[in-house]
């Protein structure tokens, strides 16, 4: 046929026949979301509990992508997408940030018969074998119903696909390609390599905190250092204008945004501490202003996170980083606290802080040139060994509790929740 004939009936036919096969092909191959347990997967009676809140956390992230089903068996999660237009990769990004996940993959749903999964394999590894020189299959069989014992389903397997794509190679040791396959009560999955998670336990397992956020490097990566753990953050800073810009809050406000990634939603609360600074100024020695300012802070923190629920306050604080964080000075602030104040950073080292940091894409916003007020009033010489008599001297010299009632009324508060 040339270009200026019309095609024939019979070549509209074939035509018609091809793409009818091609669509039926991709509809009968069926691509879903495999989520593996972190830690959780060893908890006892109370996994139920642990399996629920990452269900939910998963169902809250991934709504504004479409409509799926997720279902829990044999410490995995199953994300199976009910709309052809879902956007697979978008799912497996968002999913990778949350907290309770050891591993996912994106799977190809298969029948439990031999011929069907490597049928669907060769299709559905196509574009991935076809660009590597080396590979390896591993076999998982949970249902041990299952004709073929993994080892067999291994030589079986690799054996199909070395006639498929000749161009491959054996390496058992180190492969360009791990292809999986996973013999499930229900179906088998073929899929490729694992994608790491983020580790972990689910965010609201472990409870509600207030965390410090003061603008820095540090502050931010200690909130996602709890987060992993479980706790819900909530976040508190401290203004002081004119002495801190509006441009130094918007800047915190960022930061909250970025770790709703990884966080969930966050209650941000914003103190106006002008008042107080100035009168720790006017009242009390120079080389205490920094330990009376932590001391103040963490008094209206601890008032707040009673009100939001929170068990415990958060930290940035590493020991020894500034004349604020010497032990001394830490116990000095800590004697203010009537409930737990967490700081995971407490032993790294500056360099360890800024490369999670740059992970969680922190770092470029904690390092934008706005001061906030923790640099409002610095002491030429801070106290790095202060005795708590003294701090509580200096700090009895002056009534604050009024000024802290005040700051603690007219806080505000907004919301940021998960971008959609």
């Amino acid at each position: 046929m040339t270009g200026s004939q019309k095609p024939s009936e019979k070549d509209l036919k074939r035509y018609e026949d091809d793409f009818l096969t091609i669509k039926h092909r991709r509809m009968i191959m069926k691509e879903i979301v495999l989520v593996k347990y972190g830690e959780m997967a060893l908890k006892g009676l109370n996994k139920k509990t642990f399996e629920d809140m990452l269900t939910k956390n998963i169902k809250r992230r991934i709504k504004p992508l479409g409509h799926f089903v997720c279902t829990s068996a044999q410490s995995t999660l199953y994300i199976d997408p009910q709309d052809d237009d879902i956007d697979l990769s978008e799912v497996v990004e968002r999913v990778g940030k949350i907290f309770g996940i050891a591993a996912l993959c994106r799977a190809c749903v298969c029948e439990k018969d031999f011929e069907d999964i490597c049928e669907k394999s060769y299709e559905y590894l196509e574009d991935i074998l076809g660009c590597a020189k080396t590979f390896k299959v591993n076999a998982k069989r949970s249902d041990k119903a299952f004709p073929m014992k993994s080892p067999e389903i291994c030589m079986e397997m690799g054996g199909k696909l070395l006639d498929r794509f000749p161009h491959l190679s054996v390496d058992v040791k180190n492969p360009e390609i791990t292809v999986t396959v996973e013999i499930r009560d229900t179906n088998a999955y073929v899929h490729a390599e694992n994608i790491k998670g983020a580790g972990g336990l689910p965010v609201g397992s472990s409870g509600k905190a207030m965390l410090l956020l003061s603008g820095g490097i540090d502050s931010p990566v200690a909130g996602w250092m709890m987060a992993k753990r479980g706790v819900h953050i909530a976040a508190i800073h401290y203004v002081s204008p004119p002495y801190t810009s509006e441009r130094a809050q918007l800047k915190v406000e960022q930061l909250c945004e970025k770790l709703t990634d990884w966080c969930g939603g966050i209650a941000f609360y914003c103190v106006p501490f002008t008042e107080l600074q100035e009168a720790i100024k006017d009242h009390c020695p120079e080389e205490f202003f920094t330990i009376i300012m932590r001391r103040l802070m963490m008094e209206i923190a601890q008032r707040i996170a009673a009100k939001d629920n929170c068990l415990a306050l958060i930290t940035g604080e590493s020991v020894g980083q500034v004349a604020s964080q010497t032990m001394a000075a830490i116990a000095c602030t800590d004697a203010v606290c009537r409930i737990p104040v967490f700081r995971p950073c407490i032993g790294m080292d500056k360099t360890e802080i800024i490369e999670i940091s740059r992970k969680i894409d922190t770092f470029d916003i904690s390092t934008l040139p706005y001061e906030d007020c923790c640099t409002v009033f610095t002491p030429r010489h801070p106290k790095v060994r202060p005795r708590l008599e003294d701090i509580e001297k200096a700090q009895n010299s002056f009534d604050f509790e009024p000024l802290i009632q005040k700051a603690v009324e007219n806080t505000e508060m907004k919301t940021f929740d998960i971008a959609k």
